[in-house]
């Protein structure tokens, strides 16, 4: 059955607008939270260290942290996910990342933030790969490049409103209730996690076929396009569970999700005290909610290429190159930034960088589904986000300890470039991977 068949036009508009309609804004919602209790360290850097006591590379060790807890968790939940449905597990990810988050705002000491971190990544382990294993689940696959984006514009989004917002929260909170601001901001984000996870209990529909919300011939159509498309792929790909965990093609999609992860992350922790540091640099003073606002301006550009990328990738139907580009475009872009002299000229090639590494997300998104479906792609997508986001672990800590042992940000911001460059040449080697390395 194609997806586009003009008689269907009409029928396939109004279904998927509702589906869209119906999931988007909460997973959005529920992805905004999620980024902001990850990524929040990076813009309590200098309150948190000093309270603390936490070298360059102590805080860089507690932001990456998060990932080693992640990724042993990852693949399994995202197996429970298929097993229990997504409504019931995302819930219990949701309201348990935010009962930990909200411990975070009273670590006493940073051996107790270590472990809480710990436990934020076992907690948040799934949340991702599972929604991105549930919007395989609604949407066909010429939609899914253009629906992850819009997903995922949460990321940028959280990033461009939730940092400065952040940085307000720990202005307003300093001596509130008896806490130190960075605490004060850190329980404030963790709390709508647990409200979100409530809701999604109640809220989330796990499949097509019991989407009362939808007309009878909507929910019909939309069970035999993705049961059709399955079929497709399950008839050119036998992937079973274990071989698509021993595929090449599932490991080069991991390495190079690695690469994206590093920049991501490297971007999410050290951008706000690189602005800060404008004031040491080029003697430009700012302030915390200073801070913030520049380091939303990256973010925001960042969101609006995602969503132009991602719908060029989907007209054009390739995502290998969708992802090559941007993210060679800013893997060259990091350095550069390290050798201008005016906070301008260092802005414009972190906004590249910014949005390189976002713009290839969507498409990266759409490849494991060309060729893993059921449980393997439950599965295959948990190890190559959970592989990937070592990534998220790395990035942080090799960053703070290359600063901390060369007394500057050049050579973590290389290792940042590198990465970056090494993710764009791989995806481009998966052209000559095999298509049926993992065949039966």
């Amino acid at each position: 059955m194609s997806v586009v068949s003009t008689g269907e036009k009409s029928l396939e508009a109004r279904t998927l607008r509702k589906v869209a309609v119906r999931a988007l804004p909460f997973l959005m919602a529920l992805y905004f939270v999620n980024y902001l209790d990850r990524t929040n360290l990076g813009i309590a850097k200098a309150d948190i260290s000093e309270h603390l006591q936490l070298t360059a590379s102590m805080f860089g060790l507690a932001s990456g942290i998060f990932f080693i807890g992640y990724v042993l968790v990852e693949v399994p939940s995202n197996l429970a996910l298929e097993r229990f449905g997504a409504r019931r597990w995302l819930a219990r990810i949701a309201v348990s990342w935010g009962i930990v988050a909200v411990a975070i705002g009273f670590a006493p000491n940073a051996p107790t933030l270590l472990a809480l971190r710990f436990l934020l990544g076992v907690a948040e382990a799934g949340l991702f790969p599972g929604v991105i294993f549930y919007l395989t689940r609604w949407f066909p696959a010429a939609y899914r490049a253009r629906i992850v984006a819009m997903f995922m514009m949460a990321s940028p989004i959280a990033a461009a409103v939730g940092t400065p917002l952040a940085a307000w929260m720990i202005q307003i909170g300093e001596g509130m209730l008896g806490l130190a601001g960075w605490q004060f901001m850190m329980i404030g984000v963790g709390l709508p996690a647990i409200i979100l996870g409530v809701i999604c209990w109640f809220y989330l529909t796990d499949r097509p076929a019991e989407a009362h919300w939808l007309q009878p011939d909507e929910r019909q159509w939309l069970i035999d396009v993705l049961a059709d498309e399955e079929r497709d792929v399950a008839g050119s790909f036998d992937f079973p569970l274990r071989r698509a965990l021993t595929s090449p093609r599932i490991w080069l999609l991991a390495l190079v999700y690695f690469g994206v992860a590093y920049g991501l992350y490297a971007l999410a922790f050290f951008l706000p005290s690189i602005i800060s540091d404008f004031k040491k640099t080029f003697d430009v003073h700012l302030s915390i909610v200073q801070v913030g606002l520049i380091t939303a301006v990256p973010y925001t550009l960042a969101a609006i290429a995602m969503y132009l990328w991602s719908r060029h990738a989907d007209r054009q139907n390739e995502h290998v190159w969708h992802v090559a580009i941007p993210m060679g475009l800013g893997g060259l872009a990091i350095p550069v930034a390290l050798y201008l002299h005016s906070p301008l000229l260092v802005m414009i090639p972190v906004c590249v960088a910014a949005m390189g590494v976002f713009s290839a997300i969507p498409s990266f998104w759409a490849l494991p589904a060309q060729f893993l479906t059921g449980a393997a792609a439950a599965g295959g997508i948990g190890l190559i986000n959970s592989i990937g986001n070592l990534g998220g672990f790395a990035a942080p800590y090799a960053t703070g300890a290359l600063n901390q042992f060369t007394g500057s940000d050049k050579a973590g911001m290389w290792a940042v470039g590198i990465f970056m460059l090494i993710s764009a040449v791989v995806v481009v080697a998966l052209r000559a991977t095999p298509e049926r390395d993992a065949q039966d």
